[in-house]
């Protein structure tokens, strides 16, 4: 049986774009199947009191100049702060719901993630979904239907409450069985994890 990692992410995460970009291929160089799960870290934060990055200037400074490093150190491209936070209604969310449903999230997360850190444009609006959708081959009007039925909402509500059930509180997470890795950075172990069960 191969071996899996459930990788947990938000589109509007920030250090999620390191590992939507790169985790596929690395995961892949260990034998290791990627399973996409996108859901509301959003929520998880606020019922935690997680506050993010948008009300600590300090912080927020220190990250997007951490990501930089990061995006160089490991080849991805990277010019500079997009707009953020972005996807208020986690539209782009329910997309990348509707498609790890149908098998085509990667392709549709990496296109979102290009959207918002390389051309600047908030992934979730419907002018960037219309062309994430025509540039990936498929139906924008009937995928935009479809991601907004109750059924893709809870998909997505399912997908958040095994992230909450999981302990998660951040994005990206790397899940093995029980086993949470969280962060870009934790990648690596996670996977030395997985491989080593």
């Amino acid at each position: 049986m191969q071996r899996e990692i459930e990788f947990f992410y938000f589109i509007g995460s920030t250090y999620s774009y390191l590992s939507v970009t790169r985790a596929e291929a690395r995961a892949a160089q260990d034998g290791v199947a990627l399973i996409w799960r996108p859901f509301s870290v959003r929520t998880l934060m606020r019922e935690q009191n997680n506050i993010p990055f948008a009300t600590k200037p300090v912080k927020m400074k220190y990250m997007w100049r951490d990501l930089e490093r990061r995006a160089a150190r490991f080849g991805v491209p990277f010019s500079g702060i997009p707009p953020y936070p972005v996807d208020p209604d986690e539209t782009a969310n329910h997309m990348a719901t509707l498609a790890a449903r149908e098998g085509w999230c990667k392709e549709f997360t990496q296109a979102a993630y290009r959207t918002w850190f390389l051309q600047k444009q908030d992934p979730g609006t419907p002018e960037s979904l219309r062309n994430i959708l025509n540039s990936l081959g498929r139906d924008a009007d009937d995928c935009l239907a479809r991601a907004a039925e109750d059924r893709t909402k809870q998909d997505y509500l399912a997908s958040t409450e095994a992230a909450r059930q999981l302990g998660l509180f951040g994005s990206p997470s790397f899940v093995v069985g029980q086993e949470i890795f969280w962060g870009d950075d934790r990648l690596d172990d996670a996977l030395d994890w997985c491989t080593a069960q």
